[in-house]
């Protein structure tokens, strides 16, 4: 086991761009969504850096970017302040990416090498694994499925599942009351800086990844208390 996880009682992964490369299908929804909307594409490249603040923020910053908001009131790749988007348009838009991405959440998405072995091993030691992701709560089970991979988690959080998600600490905590451990003993799992920011804020130990979506940033500058180029180093 790795250094980090001596102690630890609860593990919680992020999914996209932790566990599953989503991008490929992600870009599909997005896409096909401003195509009903006589607006062009935004591609696979740009969506990877809007993906971690759940799917309403992923097609504002789609909008914006296919309504040609100036870049000079803050269009960047980072996921900082945008210009406005008409509340009507937006929620039109979201509707039809749910719509277009519940059709094939998984055709595309692969696993990142490293997380089966992870995965089966942690679960094979008897170590309690939550998942809690910004992603719909809907979609998550169809992905798991996918890869065999449902009965590896004890609970599930989506982005809708409470009121709050990352980087609030909140789903953080409640899956610590779930499981009756304490925070200090339960360690975060993500590629990007609100999960580390909502580990950190939980009191979770924080383990991060390099290769996921964190806006076009090296996680490493969130500061994580481990970073690891495999989750396979876990086990």
């Amino acid at each position: 086991m790795h250094p980090l996880l001596q102690g630890v009682k609860l593990v919680a992964f992020d999914l996209d761009g932790t566990l599953v490369d989503s991008v490929p299908d992600l870009a599909v929804a997005v896409d096909a969504a401003l195509a009903e909307l006589d607006l062009p594409p935004a591609g696979e490249t740009k969506i990877r850096d809007w993906v971690g603040n759940g799917s309403l923020k992923l097609m504002e910053r789609a909008l914006q970017f296919a309504t040609q908001a100036s870049e000079a009131q803050g269009t960047d790749r980072r996921g900082g302040a945008f210009v406005e988007v008409d509340k009507a348009l937006l929620e039109s838009a979201h509707q039809a990416f749910l719509h277009h991405y519940g059709l094939a959440p998984n055709a595309r998405t692969r696993l990142y090498p490293g997380v089966r072995e992870a995965l089966d091993g942690l679960h094979a030691a008897g170590m309690p694994l939550g998942l809690v992701t910004n992603k719909p709560q809907a979609f998550i089970a169809p992905i798991l499925e996918g890869f065999g991979l449902a009965g590896h988690f004890a609970l599930c959080l989506g982005g809708d599942a409470l009121p709050q998600k990352k980087p609030d600490p909140a789903p953080l905590l409640h899956l610590a009351r779930h499981f009756a451990v304490a925070p200090g003993d339960c360690l975060m799992v993500g590629d990007s800086r609100h999960d580390i920011e909502a580990g950190r804020r939980a009191g979770f130990r924080t383990l991060a990844v390099p290769y996921g979506y964190n806006h076009g940033e090296p996680v490493a500058a969130s500061r994580p208390d481990g970073l690891v180029e495999s989750l396979a180093e876990l086990v």
